[in-house]
This record gives structure tokens, C-alpha cells and sequence, in this order.
């Protein structure tokens, strides 16, 4: 489940439903999914969209989107460094983002107009939807790895349009998922 920090109150939401409000209450869309049929992390692209074929329909219904890809990025990916590079500075995009992560972990900034800065870490089963026009940046977990289903209206895919804030530099792209936690805490 996706874990929550608001690093400027020094808060951290673990709770689904407490995490779930929030992120409606910044216009972030939040869900958890499990398949119709289990399918491995490792399994080819198309059996991973089969295997979630309901929900990406609804989603497409639902959002507009035409088109559903997955995206599979490991440590030795070609042009890693330039790929975090461009989506690690905030920007925002004339599409929402779209995200449901199979396996791995990531980290989205979220600046909303109106609150501090949020950052969401997600993880395999976890539903995000940016809208277009929200800014963010996003970032991998140390492993630097993630696996999802990526969800769009222009099937180009999305373009970074850059705030200029400079602001991600002032938050470290740290994850802090389960394993940081004592189990008795959570």
C-alpha cells in the first residue's frame, strides 16, 4: 500500500482510508487493485494488460484514455539517468499520469496549489492518477526499479511541460516503505 508523507507538517499517513481522503482532498486519485488472475511480476506485457483488462477498461471509460502500455525499469535500463532526470523535475503534463505499479516502488512529489508538498510512494497493487495540469516530479526507490501499467488520451505519451520552481531540490527523494517500520507500528 501506498505510503504518504507530507514532509513540511512531519506527517505520515500509513492508513488506507486516511490515505485515500487525503490524497481526494488534493485531487489525487488513489485505488488499490488486485487482478481477475494472478499474474507474475515478471509475465509479458500483454498478459499483464489481459490480466487487468477490466479495470483498465473502466479507467478508459471513466478518464478518456485510448491507449494502455506497461513499462518495465531496472537499474540497467538504457538511458535510466536521462529518463529520471527529465520526469525528476517538476513539471506537469496537458494528460494526467496514470499509474498502476506491478512490482517495484516509486516516489511522486505532488505540489498542490493550495497545500504543501506531498510525496506518495508507491508500490506493487497501487493505483495513482495525477490530473493534467498538477505539479510534480517523480523518482525511483533505491532498487531503482518499477514495473506498471501506464494508462493515456495522446498515445505520444506525456511531455513535461518545467515549473522552473527549482522546488524538488529542496525535497530528497527518499522512499520509506514497509521495511522502515517496525510491523508493530503499522
Amino acid at each position: 500500500m501506498a505510503l504518504v508523507r507530507i514532509p513540511d507538517e512531519r506527517r505520515t499517513l500509513r492508513d488506507a482510508e486516511e490515505i485515500t481522503g487525503y490524497l481526494k482532498s488534493i485531487g489525487i486519485d488513489y485505488e488499490r487493485w488486485r487482478p481477475s488472475r494472478l499474474v507474475a511480476s515478471g509475465a509479458a506485457a500483454d498478459e499483464i494488460l489481459k490480466a487487468y483488462a477490466e479495470d483498465i477498461e473502466r479507467l478508459k471509460a471513466g478518464g478518456g484514455y485510448v491507449t494502455a502500455d506497461v513499462i518495465d525499469v531496472q537499474p540497467q535500463t538504457p538511458g535510466l539517468e536521462q529518463m529520471l532526470a527529465k520526469f525528476g523535475r517538476e513539471h506537469w503534463h496537458d494528460d494526467d499520469e496514470v499509474r498502476f505499479v506491478i512490482h517495484g516502488r516509486g516516489l511522486f512529489h505532488i505540489r498542490p496549489r493550495s497545500a504543501s508538498v506531498v510525496a506518495i510512494e508507491v508500490e506493487a497493487g497501487d493505483l495513482i492518477r495525477v490530473p493534467k495540469q498538477t505539479w510534480h516530479w517523480f523518482d525511483l526507490c533505491t532498487d531503482r526499479t518499477i514495473r506498471a501499467i501506464r494508462l493515456f488520451k495522446d498515445p505520444a505519451g506525456w511531455v513535461p511541460n518545467y515549473t522552473a520552481s527549482g522546488i524538488d531540490r529542496d525535497y530528497q527523494p527518499v522512499c520509506m516503505g514497509a521495511a522502515y517500520f517496525p510491523a508493530a507500528s503499522l
